[in-house]
Formats: structure tokens, sequence, C-alpha cells
């Protein structure tokens, strides 16, 4: 049985939790950061030193870092991963390279606004640093705007995969009303995307409830 650990309102466990749905693995969670503690306990520290979440754990493998869990699903179940993760090279990589995007540039981008809109009480807000956010947040977007340009229902073309999976959680926490700032960007093509992403039942059961 997979064991993952993690609290439901982390955007890293969401693509876990997302990624478990769509390649249909059982599994069990257990609540792990922030009020439920865990993470600090030598038991946690021992599976991951650094006291965050997700962490994993199944059949002997021991894995922290959400894109890197996510991957390592795809390919236990092989092949394609139901389409998720391409199997020749060139496409694999593909989709690998906006997991990494999303590390390095987008989630740095946007932390102020998610952070200071939903887990700041409003008195404390720095809306300094949420207009901010919502500037840099949106030159990322702009760039996944282009990537839509020919009509790709997908950030890969035609078929779903983890890139959708990946940058769709953090586009949750763009197009989410707890998060709307007055003269937002609007990307009409990303809101399309986003659209079809919450047609699918791991978004629906995992992504869209509201933020907290």
């Amino acid at each position: 049985m997979i064991e993952l650990y993690g609290r439901v309102n982390s955007v890293n466990v969401w693509k876990t939790l997302w990624v478990l749905e769509e390649l249909g693995q059982p599994y069990e969670r257990q609540d792990a950061g922030m009020e439920h503690g865990v993470v600090d306990t030598p038991a946690y520290r021992a599976l991951n030193p650094n006291g965050r979440i997700p962490s994993l754990r199944h059949d002997g493998v021991e894995l922290w870092e959400s894109n890197s869990i996510c991957r390592y699903l795809c390919m236990m179940v092989g092949g394609d991963a139901r389409g998720l993760y391409p199997e020749a090279a060139g496409a694999r990589a593909s989709v690998d390279r906006w997991l990494d995007w999303q590390l390095s540039t987008l989630s740095p981008a946007e932390r102020d606004l998610f952070w200071n809109m939903v887990r700041t009480p409003e008195a404390k807000r720095d809306m300094a640093a949420v207009a901010a956010a919502v500037k840099n947040s949106a030159r990322c977007w702009a760039i996944l705007e282009a990537r839509l340009d020919d009509g790709r229902p997908f950030i890969e073309g035609e078929t779903f995969t983890l890139a959708d999976i990946v940058l769709g959680c953090y586009a949750r926490r763009w197009f989410g009303p707890e998060v709307q700032q007055r003269g937002m960007p609007k990307f009409p093509r990303l809101a399309a995307w986003y659209a079809r992403l919450g047609e699918r039942e791991g978004f629906q059961k995992w992504i869209a409830p509201p933020l907290f």
C-alpha cells in the first residue's frame, strides 16, 4: 500500500493526490504539517529530514519532494502512465521542464499572493507584496497563455499530462476567488484550459474545494 503523508490544504500534496486519482492507485494518507504536527517527530524526520510535506513510503521506497513523488508514481505504473508521463525521451523531457519551471519560477513568483490572501489575517496582509506577486505571477502565466496559443487543449498538446496536474494546482491559486485582486490580467486561453481541468474527477475532489 502507498503511504502518503501530508495535509489536504497543501498545494504540493494536491499534486500527489490528483496523480493518484488519475492513476487509480489505492493509498493511505496521514495528516501531517501545520496544525497536524507529525513533521517534527523523530520518525518523520527519519523519513524526510526537511520536516516538510508530502512524503511517501511504498514497497521499500521512501521519497520526499512532490514532483519527484509524482514522477515516481507514474514510473511505478509503467508505460506512459495513462498518458500522464510519455515514454519517448523528448516528450517526457518536455513534461519535466514544466515541473522544474514550477519549482524555479512560478512558485516563488506567486507565493506572496497566496500566503497573504489565504493564510494571513486581513489586518496583517502586506498588500504591496500582494501587488508584486500578482505582477510576477502574471508574467509566468503569460508564458503559458502563449503556449496555448495554437489551440492545443493541454500543455503538451492533445493529451493531459503530469504538466497539467502540477501547473493546474497553481492555477487554482491564481483563478480562485480567495485571491482575486482588482486589475488582475485576463488570460482567456489559460482560463479555457483551467476549465477543462475542472472537469476531471481528481481536480473536483482535491483541488476545487475552498482554499484555507
